[in-house]
């Protein structure tokens, strides 16, 4: 029987999959994932993510089941899959959703290319997000992001067809056991408050988000204490795909057209939201037109900037939550316990790791990655750059955590929340515990350097000269001569949704208008 297959990646859904509609319009289709050992394997891989995955596949199961068919599943590297399948049972091309990951996944696709035309079988890619593929000038890029998000969402098929398999390399889901996160290689631990995946818990949250929660959206997503609800905490099903980006888009301007006219906070705040979905695909872009984002400097000028100076005492501390500074120890903590935390405290925590700490950002954000539930490569690499420094586009972003501490937790609920040695320091003392007298440490029973530690370096200082390495590598004429070949190819356009001051600092000089009302800072948090 002649059929062809869809192969699932980071697409776990049946509603707006052109891949999905367009081969079951042509006949039988076997819906497949693949397990693969060498994509979990990778140092951005973690244990959430697969678990994260599992819940998602077993209601995209459901899903199938409901329209008369299955998923099925495989374990292996996909070319070797796929060549084993059609070894057993022919098909007539691979459909497929196009994917900007990481460096595995995109050496992966190539393969899978040449695989199928070596052997005659059609591979057909469609577009997921507002991503362009080959694009040839920035400017093309936003005009093609409204028209793929104003187009109509591919509907689910009424019925699917699938192949009779024997002997074939694939089983339906649930007939077998698959791999645990030990067996491929991975750290079992997983954030015990983090997100579940799956079709339903995300239909959920974006109901609960657009008709209840972005009222709170505008003005609640920077502090660690209001942003949890404030957000819309769609990020992980869209990372994974369990939502399509075209329906968060169609559902929230629907939502803002139906609003009534006195619904003004909920208004600000999902067109804000709009603003930032726009946004992530924009930065998505930047690693699909430079993948070598993911491994080396945007801007080369900053090759050897930190690299000789690699300290693994700090990176250890780091990721321990021991740093000595209680918002930064309190949001890894909480990364520990949800695998979530809001973009400003993102920012500050890849801020702290690249000025104070001085540590370059390629290891810090496998960690991250790895932290992250809602890691997608397309957004996580460009901003661990422009968080650094790196990219010679971009204001230098240095947070004082200190300050962060004051000005996004001024009563200390959240760090004492992460950080239950702090709960009876005072709060006089509360952000610079290691400044306390022994009495009044002793008073709180509070054992400075054992209980909590104390800061690795003196923060003035190490902010002071970290500014003054990058600045002055900033005034070189070689480094400010490179910087417009960056920004040609990378930088925002004037009248990009929601950007800010610094962003529009991108544009090439010739771009430049009259400056417009002040913006906010440009933040991601969905």
């Amino acid at each position: 029987m002649a059929y062809r297959v869809v192969w699932f990646k980071r697409d776990l859904r049946v509603q707006d999959h052109w891949p999905l509609l367009e081969a079951a319009r042509r006949g039988p289709v076997l819906c497949l994932y693949v397990i693969e050992p060498g994509l979990w394997a990778q140092p951005d891989a973690a244990a959430q993510h697969y678990g994260f995955v599992r819940e998602s596949l077993q209601t995209l199961d459901a899903q199938l089941r409901g329209l008369g068919s299955r998923l099925h599943l495989a374990v292996g590297e996909v070319v070797d899959v796929l060549a084993a399948l059609h070894a057993t049972a022919p098909f007539e091309a691979v459909h497929a959703h196009e994917e900007t990951g990481n460096a595995w996944t995109f050496a992966r696709d190539l393969a899978v290319g040449r695989w199928c035309r070596a052997h005659g079988v059609g591979w057909q890619e469609w577009p997921q997000f507002g991503v362009v593929r080959r694009l040839r000038d920035r400017r093309e890029w936003q005009p093609r992001w409204e028209k793929h998000m104003a187009a109509a969402q591919a509907t689910a098929p009424a019925v699917l067809r699938t192949p009779e398999l024997h002997h074939a390399p694939v089983w339906p889901w649930g007939s077998r056991p698959l791999p645990t996160a030990a067996e491929l290689g991975l750290d079992a631990f997983e954030p015990p408050q983090r997100q579940r995946g799956g079709r339903r818990q995300a239909e959920a949250v974006l109901h609960d988000f657009l008709h209840e929660r972005s009222s709170r959206y505008r003005g609640g997503i920077s502090s660690p204490l209001s942003a949890p609800d404030a957000c819309s905490r769609l990020s992980p099903y869209l990372a994974h795909g369990v939502l399509s980006m075209r329906e968060v888009v169609q559902a929230t301007r629907a939502e803002l057209n139906a609003l009534p006219p006195q619904a003004k906070r909920q208004r600000l705040g999902l067109q804000g939201f709009v603003s930032r979905l726009y946004w992530h695909c924009h930065f998505i872009q930047k690693l699909e037109s430079e993948p070598e984002l993911e491994w080396r400097n945007l801007h080369r000028g900053y090759d050897g900037l930190r690299e000789p100076d690699w300290n693994p005492a700090h990176f250890e501390a780091l990721q321990e939550g021991r740093t000595g500074w209680p918002m930064v120890d309190a949001c890894v903590a909480m990364l520990r316990e949800t695998g979530w935390l809001n973009f400003r405290m993102r920012a500050m925590l890849v801020s702290v790791a690249a000025y104070p700490l001085w540590l370059h950002w390629q290891p810090v954000g496998h960690w991250l990655a790895r932290q992250f539930l809602d890691y997608e490569p397309g957004i996580h690499w460009p901003q661990m750059q422009m968080q650094s420094g790196t990219t010679g586009i971009n204001t230098t972003r240095v947070y004082n955590p200190i300050k962060q501490a004051l000005d996004h937790d001024p009563q200390g609920v959240f760090v004492r929340q992460w950080l239950p040695a702090l709960r009876r320091v005072p709060d006089s003392w509360l952000f610079e515990p290691w400044r306390m007298s022994a009495d009044v440490a002793a008073r709180c029973g509070v054992r400075v350097g054992q209980d909590i530690a104390v800061p690795l370096v003196e923060l003035a200082d190490a902010l002071r000269e970290s500014k003054a390495r990058m600045h002055t590598l900033r005034r070189q004429s070689a480094v400010r001569a490179a910087k417009a070949a960056v920004v040609e190819r990378h930088g925002s356009r004037r009248g990009m949704p929601g950007a800010s001051r610094d962003q529009q600092g991108e544009e090439r000089p010739a771009l430049r208008r009259k400056p417009g009302p002040p913006a906010n800072q440009l933040s991601l948090d969905l």
